[in-house]
């Protein structure tokens, strides 16, 4: 995923690219630092695949499903809120010291790709630490990776 571009690309262990997706990640840009709003770089792995079977656009609070599906009238009601939709691929650092441990933990930090209102633009910096994506994009995405799979953020 390159931060700079704001895209995330799914490449194969031999560099192959098979998919290319506008994401947008965070408005306080770079960093690892806990409570800094920023987004993670280095080595990662998804911990967590969340949401396996739900219909696009599920709501979630804490990483569970509220029983609601995102519209805007939803949104009207709930202005401000950070909006995490569709599903979740929860991303656990690999570097102890740099994005996992005391202080810099992307897992304790709460660090997903997320799907994202349709409204809210893409290429764009503007989350708060997470990665943003398009429902359509993240279900694609969602089907694509297993846990473990490695999720590098320059």
């Amino acid at each position: 995923m390159d931060l700079t571009l704001q895209f995330l690309r799914l490449v194969t262990v031999d560099g192959q690219v098979l998919a290319s997706y506008p994401v947008s990640t965070a408005l306080n840009g770079p960093g690892e630092q806990d409570g800094s709003g920023c987004t993670p770089r280095g080595k990662h792995y998804i911990r967590a695949r969340i949401g396996a079977g739900l219909p696009a656009g599920t709501v979630f609070r804490g990483r569970r499903p509220t029983g609601e599906i995102y519209s805007p009238g939803l949104a009207r009601e709930h202005p401000g809120r950070d909006w995490i939709l569709t599903r979740i691929l929860w991303l656990c650092g690999c570097e102890w010291g740099k994005n996992r441990g005391p202080g810099v933990d992307t897992f304790r930090r709460f660090i997903y790709i997320h799907g994202t209102p349709d409204s809210e633009p893409m290429g764009v910096p503007l989350s708060h630490g997470c990665v943003r994506m398009r429902n359509a994009h993240i279900l694609e995405l969602f089907e694509r990776v297993d846990p473990g799979a490695v999720v590098y953020i320059h």
